[in-house]
């Protein structure tokens, strides 16, 4: 996610665009030129024409642009989602088993192992090395850790209970928890798996260039200069909205624009870590990137 206004994430944002800046630029400098030296200046296209093609470009980019959002949105939400249960998981844990009992530690060590997997899996990156440890350490495998990962949780819960005359009540309350965090996940993986519709996308950029083409025959008796800055200023400004929505679209790939899963997953730790333990733990050090992962 972009935490700051600097030259890094403005050249972040336009490489995604270089190469459709250079042919507009290009197109919109030939045109002109040839307008200049020829009778090409006689083909002229209504204005109107014009402003109808970028009505329909923009009511698009704006349905486009919102249901990006909704996507990104909807996935910052369900991880602060995960961010509050994670918090309850362990405090019911606590709360209602003994404190001599190891039950706790285990609890915590695998929630936090499961927000870095989860995390990690959505990015479909290999696991790092403290999830790898756990669960080499712990001796699961599986095709979804962090399904897998509920899954002990539940079998832990289970043992514990029985072990320990759990009373039924407070054990539901804590299988009701483990079930949210299921839900939650569920959610990023519809996110993730949900792909964006590609003919959509190519009916906007397609328009887009159709604007671009048209735009500088409809033009009459400006100034060539104003002419080019035009026909390049207005297409450029509909990519970047396009791209802004494209960018959005997808929330767990890994980029700066994504949603935060790493940092939340700190803070998450940090949290367990001072539940269990009734001591405050250092907060990290703000990063020094323009954006936090």
């Amino acid at each position: 996610m972009l935490v700051k206004n600097n030259y890094k994430a403005i050249f972040f944002f336009l490489k995604h665009l270089w190469t459709d800046l250079f042919l507009i630029i290009l197109y919109a400098s030939i045109i002109t030129t040839i307008d200049l030296y020829t009778y090409l200046h006689l083909l002229t296209i209504p204005l109107s024409i014009t402003t109808v093609t970028g009505t329909i470009v923009a009511l698009l980019l704006a349905f486009r642009t919102a249901q990006s959002y909704d996507r990104w949105w909807e996935a910052r939400k369900v991880w602060g989602e995960i961010v509050n249960e994670s918090r309850t998981l362990i405090r019911q844990v606590k709360q209602f088993f003994p404190a001599e009992d190891n039950t706790v530690t285990e609890f915590a060590n695998r929630q936090i192992i499961w927000c870095y997997a989860l995390s990690e899996s959505l990015r479909k990156q290999t696991f790092s090395v403290k999830v790898q440890a756990y669960l080499d350490a712990q001796k699961i495998s599986a095709n979804n850790i962090p399904s897998k990962l509920l899954t002990k949780h539940s079998e832990h819960l289970k043992e514990a209970s029985h072990n320990l005359s759990l009373d039924p009540i407070k054990q539901a309350q804590i299988d009701s928890t483990i079930s949210r965090l299921n839900d939650s996940m569920g959610k990023c993986e519809r996110i993730k798996n949900t792909i964006f519709p590609r003919s959509y996308s190519f009916l906007i950029h397609f328009l887009i260039y159709v604007l671009a083409s048209i735009l500088p025959f409809g033009l009459d008796d400006i100034f060539p200069f104003t002419e080019i800055a035009i026909a390049i200023i207005i297409p450029l400004i509909l990519l970047a909205v396009e791209e802004t929505a494209i960018i959005m679209q997808d929330p767990f790939e890994n980029r700066p624009t994504d949603v935060p899963m790493t940092a939340l997953s700190n803070t998450i730790e940090n949290n367990i870590m001072e539940i269990i333990t009734d001591e405050k733990v250092e907060i990290m050090a703000k990063p020094k990137s323009f954006y936090i992962n």
